[in-house]
């Protein structure tokens, strides 16, 4: 069959059109997408302004002509914590089905973890064993642990790159007492939770699923999109806290000229290089191996999953 899957993210509104049947990969054939990035975008009380709602709506209904164009058969749409987490999510979702027609499944952060899971398991197989998963979203960190297909734990925290640089790094570069405020906060909340995760044992192997941790894998020498899918790519922990430091003192704009770093990510960043840097001091994590699908592959799985043979 032929499927869309329409992720509206904390960063990316992004239709992902695929070719795939039961038992087999999921083969992209059309992608559509918009950086949108509603965690920048929320009024003083979190709720998302009118003009992103406006720009969603309009980017849906584009994205339902491109579907019809590429002959999809059926389009699934889901939305995570911009949406989750702000007062007038539930408002905005029925004004897209009003609007477009589109039933937008909104998914609890623990759910999210759960599904990208999925897919790094299928991505790895079952010989990579234990295996704990690490995403930096723009409005929320995942993270997930276990030996199956269903982790054992999966766990979801409001540590996302584009929430935290709204909250928390407002200068452009940040000073230094803002990020030494901001790396105190992500360690206390990753630390909070360490226990859940760590009663499972070592990991036999951490990766990572988000674009954020792809861009900051990149500027520390991993191979570029262009050497293809299935070149082994890894963030170390070494190398991380080497680049952290010099992100921090760079602005935005000198940050896109780093490899992989596009303008639209550019800000967020020191954020995410924060967030990521206490995950693995705190788990121990070495090294994270770059998974290339991550939620909305799940997703595709889950669907593809449900059909007969």
């Amino acid at each position: 069959m032929r499927l869309g899957v329409l992720d509206i993210g904390s960063n990316t509104v992004h239709l992902l059109v695929v070719d795939g049947y039961h038992g087999a990969a999921p083969v992209p054939a059309v992608s559509h997408k918009v950086e949108l990035r509603l965690a920048e975008h929320l009024r003083a009380d979190g709720s998302i302004d009118e003009s992103a709602v406006k720009t969603l709506l309009d980017f849906i209904e584009k994205s339902l002509e491109v579907a019809e164009d590429a002959g999809v058969t059926e389009v699934v749409a889901f939305a995570t914590s911009a949406i989750r987490e702000a007062p007038n999510g539930d408002s905005v979702l029925a004004e897209v089905t009003k609007r477009t027609g589109v039933n937008v499944d909104l998914m609890s952060g623990e759910r999210e973890s759960r599904v990208t899971f999925l897919a790094a398991r299928r991505w790895f197989g079952w010989s990579s064993g234990q295996l704990l998963l690490v995403d930096i979203g723009g409005g929320s960190l995942e993270l997930a642990i276990g030996a199956d297909e269903e982790p054992d734990a999966a766990l979801s925290l409001p540590l996302g790159a584009g929430r935290l640089t709204r909250d928390w790094l407002p200068d452009d570069p940040p000073s230094p007492k803002q990020v030494k405020k901001l790396r105190k906060h992500v360690r206390a909340e990753v630390a909070n939770v360490a226990v859940r995760l760590n009663r499972y044992g070592q990991p036999e192997l951490s990766v990572a699923t988000s674009k954020t941790l792809r861009q900051l894998a990149r500027i520390t020498g991993a191979p570029s999109r262009d050497e293809g899918l299935y070149v082994r790519r890894v963030l170390t922990r070494d190398a991380l806290g080497l680049w952290t430091p010099k992100i921090a003192e760079m602005p935005s704009a000198k940050r896109t000229d780093l490899p992989g770093v596009s303008v639209g990510r550019a800000k967020q960043l020191v954020a995410g290089a924060v967030v990521a840097e206490a995950v693995m001091d705190i788990f121990g994590i070495e090294e994270l191996q770059i998974c290339p699908w991550a939620l909305r592959e799940g997703v595709i799985l889950e669907k593809l999953d449900a059909l007969p043979e």
